[in-house]
C-alpha cells in the first residue's frame, strides 16, 4: 500500500481553457494521456492518490464532469484537495460532494483522510504573489499594500480550516500527520509562514504543495527538510507526470 501525489492536472475535457503554461510548454501536450499511463503503470488499486488542486478548468459541475470521470477512471483511492482554479467546488459544500461521490472521490476540506496510522490533512492555502515593486537591480523594494492586506486574510482563513482538519484527526486519536497545500507554503520572499509554523506545532513528518509549475516557478517555496519538515513540490509538470510516492507501508 502506497499513498501517492500529483497536483495540477488542468483537465479540460469539456472546456477550451487552458493555461499560457500548457499552451506553450511541449511537457503539457496530451498530459492526460501520460498521466493516465503512469498511474496505470504504478498506482494500484490498494493505493491512495493524492490530487493536489487545480483539477478541471470547469467552471460547474456541469463543465467538469468529464474532467471528474477522468479522475474517478484512475487506479486507487482517490483524494481530492481544492486548488485556486476549481471553481466547481464550493468550500462550504465539500460534506455534500462526498456524500455525492461518495466511494469514488474524497475531497479533502475541513475533514481529514486516513491513511494506516497516518492523517492526511489539507486546504487550498494561499501565498501573496504581488504585484511585487522592483528596483533596477530587480530586487524586491516594496509591493502593493492592498492586495498584501488581502492576502493575510485569505492566509487566516486558509489556516483555520487546517487547523479544523488537525484538530478533528487529533481528536480521533491520530498522532501522525501529512499535511496538503494546493499553494506553497511560503511566497518568494518568507522563509516560513503560518503554514510551515502549523505543520511544525502538529508535527506534520511531510508537506506536500502544487501550483507552482512552469519551469520559472520550480523553486518559488521550500523544498527538502526544514526545520524537521519535509516539503516536496507535486506539481505534474514538475513531476513530468509521474505522481511521487510520499511513503509507503
Amino acid at each position: 500500500m502506497s499513498l501517492y501525489c500529483l497536483g495540477d492536472l488542468h483537465l479540460h475535457f469539456a472546456s477550451t481553457l487552458k493555461s499560457e503554461v500548457q499552451l506553450r510548454e511541449p511537457l503539457w501536450r496530451d498530459h492526460e494521456s501520460r498521466f493516465m499511463q503512469n498511474c496505470t503503470l504504478l498506482v494500484k488499486e490498494t493505493d491512495t492518490l493524492v490530487l493536489a488542486g487545480d483539477h478541471s478548468w470547469g467552471k460547474t459541475m456541469e463543465a467538469c464532469g468529464p474532467d471528474l470521470q477522468y479522475i474517478m477512471a484512475l487506479p486507487g483511492r482517490k483524494i481530492l484537495l481544492r486548488g485556486n482554479h476549481d471553481l466547481f467546488w464550493d468550500a462550504k459544500k465539500t460534506k455534500a460532494l462526498n456524500q455525492q461521490f461518495e466511494g469514488r472521490l474524497f475531497f479533502l476540506q475541513n475533514n481529514y483522510a486516513a491513511y494506516g496510522d497516518t492523517a492526511l490533512v489539507g486546504t487550498k492555502g494561499y501565498t501573496f504573489e504581488g504585484p511585487f515593486y522592483l528596483n533596477r537591480s530587480g530586487r524586491i523594494v516594496g509591493w502593493d499594500e492592498d492586495e498584501a492586506r488581502h492576502a493575510e486574510q485569505l492566509v487566516e482563513r486558509e489556516l483555520e480550516r487546517l487547523r479544523v482538519s488537525f484538530e478533528a484527526a487529533r481528536a480521533d486519536g491520530f498522532k501522525r500527520f501529512i499535511m496538503f497545500l494546493h499553494y506553497p507554503p511560503t511566497n518568494i520572499m518568507e522563509k516560513d509562514s503560518g503554514f510551515t509554523k502549523m505543520a511544525e506545532h502538529y508535527g506534520a513528518e511531510q508537506v506536500i504543495y502544487a501550483h507552482c509549475h512552469g519551469t520559472q516557478r520550480f523553486h518559488d517555496s521550500i523544498q527538502g527538510m526544514h526545520r524537521g519538515v519535509l516539503y516536496r513540490l507535486a506539481s505534474g509538470d514538475f513531476l513530468k507526470w509521474m505522481p511521487i510516492r510520499i511513503m509507503e507501508d
